[in-house]
C-alpha cells in the first residue's frame, strides 16, 4: 500500500512539474527524447490558447444576447462572425505557412533563416489585409443583407460589423505571430497573448456595452480592443531578443523569393480554409432563410458552443504540426508520423468527453447564452446533432495539422474541397428543402461530412506523401 501511495504521489509530482513547464514555456529540443513528454508540453499551452480564441465570440454572445432585442443581436454577431471566418481563414492559412517554415527552420538548428521568414509573413499579412479592412468597413451593411439578416438586423447591427471587419488585420496579426512562436515551440507566449486579450474583453465588454450604453456596438470595441492589447504583448516578445526567435525591423523588407516560398504554402493553406469558411456561410444563410431569426441565432449559439468545445482540440492538433515540421526538418521522419498519432489519442479522448458533456448538458448551455425560448430550442437541437460526430472531427484535425505542418497544405486542401463542396454542402440543402426536414437536414449534414472527411485524411496520411514536401 505504501509502495503504491508513493508511485502515485511521484506521478503526481511529474504531472504538475510538466504542467507547470508547459505553461512557463522557453526553448526545447522537440526532435530528441520523450514523444508523449513533446506532445504535452506543446498540446497544453496550445489548448488553453485555442479555448481563450473560442471565449471572444462567448463573450461577445453572453452580453449580446441579454440585450433587448436579443435574437437581432445574436444574429449580428453570429453573421459577422460567419464572414470574418473568410479573414480567420487568410490568418489560419497564413500562419500555418509561418509554423510549418520556422518550424522546419528550428528542426535544422537555424533559427535566423526562421526569424527571417516569419518577419516576411507579417509583411505580407500587412499589405493584404489593409484592403480587406477597408472594404469590410465599407460595404458592411451589405454584408449582413447578402448573409439573410433581415432589415432591422441589418440597420441595427451594421456598425458592429463595420468594426469588426475593420480589425482584420489584428486578427490576423493575433493568429500569424502565434503561429510564429508556435514554429519555434514557445507555445506558452501564444497562450498567453490570448489570455491577455480575452481578460481585456472581459473586463472592457460589460463597460462598453451596459456601462457606457454603446450595446451591440460596444461589444465589437471591446473585442478590437482587446485583440488589439494581445498583438502587443505578442510584438514586445517577438523583438525582446530573449527567446530563440529573435527579429529584427530590417526583417520586414519584402524579400520577393522567401515570399513567393510562403505564398506557395500559404495560398492553398488560405484557400483550405476559404472553402471551408464558405461552406459554413452557405449553411448560416441557409438556416436564416429557412429558420428565420430565431433558427438563425439558435443555430449561431449553437455554433459559438461548439467552437468553444472544439478550439482546444484544434489546439491539441497543432502540437501535431510543430512536431512534424521540426522531426522532418532534423530527418526524423518515423518520429514525426508517432508524434501523431499520440496526438490522436489524445485528441480522441478529449472530444469523447466533450461528447459526453454536449449531448447531456446541450438544454443548460444554450440556456445560458439566450433568454428567448425559441432560440434556446433550435440552439439544443443543432448542438445535440453536432456533437455526435465530434470524435471524427478530433481525427481530422490531427491528420490535417500533420499535413499543414509538413508544408502538404494542398492535401488538406482537396480534402476540404470533397468533403465540403461535394458532400456537406449538397446534403444540407437537398435534406432542407428536397425532405423537408428544414434546418435539422443542415444540422445532420455536418456530422456526416466530417465523418467522412477524417476517414479520408487518416488514410491519406498513412499512405506518406507528406514525407516528402519540401519547404
Amino acid at each position: 500500500m505504501a509502495t503504491d501511495q508513493t508511485t502515485a504521489i511521484r506521478r503526481s509530482t511529474r504531472i504538475f512539474t510538466l504542467i507547470k513547464e508547459s505553461l512557463r514555456g522557453g526553448n526545447h529540443d522537440f526532435t530528441r527524447g520523450s514523444i508523449r513528454r513533446a506532445v504535452l508540453l506543446l498540446a497544453i499551452p496550445m489548448m488553453l490558447e485555442m479555448a481563450m480564441e473560442s471565449v471572444f465570440a462567448l463573450v461577445d454572445l453572453y452580453f449580446v444576447g441579454h440585450l433587448p432585442h436579443s435574437s437581432y443581436a445574436i444574429q449580428t454577431v453570429g453573421l459577422t462572425e460567419s464572414c470574418l471566418t473568410i479573414i480567420y481563414s487568410l490568418a489560419v492559412g497564413m500562419s500555418m505557412a509561418a509554423t510549418a517554415i520556422v518550424a522546419r527552420r528550428i528542426g535544422e538548428k537555424d533559427p535566423v533563416e526562421a526569424a527571417k521568414a516569419g518577419m516576411q509573413t507579417v509583411t505580407l499579412a500587412i499589405m493584404v489585409n489593409f484592403v480587406i479592412g477597408v472594404a469590410g468597413f465599407y460595404f458592411a451593411s451589405n454584408i449582413l443583407t447578402i448573409m439573410g439578416a433581415s432589415a432591422e438586423t441589418a440597420r441595427l447591427g451594421t456598425n458592429y460589423t463595420r468594426i469588426m471587419m475593420a480589425e482584420s488585420l489584428i486578427i490576423v496579426m493575433l493568429f500569424l505571430v502565434n503561429g510564429i512562436f508556435r514554429g519555434a515551440g514557445n507555445a506558452a507566449i501564444a497562450m498567453r497573448s490570448l489570455w491577455i486579450a480575452n481578460i481585456s474583453n472581459i473586463i472592457l465588454c460589460p463597460i462598453f456595452i451596459n456601462v457606457l450604453g454603446f450595446g451591440l456596438t460596444g461589444a465589437a470595441i471591446a473585442t478590437t480592443i482587446g485583440r488589439g492589447t494581445g498583438v502587443i504583448y505578442q510584438l514586445y516578445h517577438l523583438f525582446n531578443g530573449k527567446n530563440l526567435i529573435k527579429v529584427r525591423l530590417a526583417y520586414l523588407k519584402p524579400h520577393w523569393e522567401q515570399i513567393k516560398a510562403i505564398l506557395k504554402i500559404a495560398i492553398p493553406g488560405i484557400l483550405q480554409f476559404v472553402i471551408g469558411s464558405c461552406s459554413w456561410i452557405f449553411l448560416a444563410e441557409l438556416v436564416a432563410t429557412t429558420g428565420g431569426d430565431h433558427g438563425s441565432a439558435g443555430y449561431q449559439t449553437s455554433i459559438r458552443l461548439m467552437l468553444f468545445f472544439m478550439l482546444p482540440a484544434w489546439g491539441m492538433s497543432n502540437a501535431a504540426a510543430t512536431l512534424v515540421g521540426q522531426n522532418l526538418g532534423a530527418k526524423e521522419l518515423g518520429r514525426a508520423e508517432d508524434s501523431v498519432f499520440k496526438t490522436v489519442k489524445y485528441n480522441v479522448f478529449y472530444m469523447a468527453c466533450v461528447t459526453v458533456i454536449t449531448f447531456l448538458l446541450a438544454t443548460y448551455l444554450t440556456a445560458f447564452f439566450t433568454n428567448d425560448e425559441q432560440v434556446r430550442q433550435v440552439a439544443t437541437r443543432s448542438l445535440q446533432i453536432l456533437s455526435v460526430g465530434y470524435i471524427f472531427y478530433g481525427i481530422g484535425m490531427v491528420m490535417m495539422s500533420a499535413f499543414n505542418g509538413a508544408g502538404d497544405t494542398w492535401t488538406t486542401t482537396w480534402v476540404n474541397l470533397f468533403g465540403f463542396w461535394l458532400l456537406q454542402v449538397p446534403l444540407a440543402y437537398l435534406l432542407d428543402k428536397y425532405f423537408n426536414m428544414g434546418i435539422t437536414g443542415v444540422f445532420l449534414a455536418i456530422p456526416i461530412a466530417e465523418t467522412c472527411m477524417a476517414i479520408a485524411s487518416f488514410f491519406l496520411f498513412r499512405g506518406g506523401r507528406w514525407k516528402k514536401v519540401k519547404v
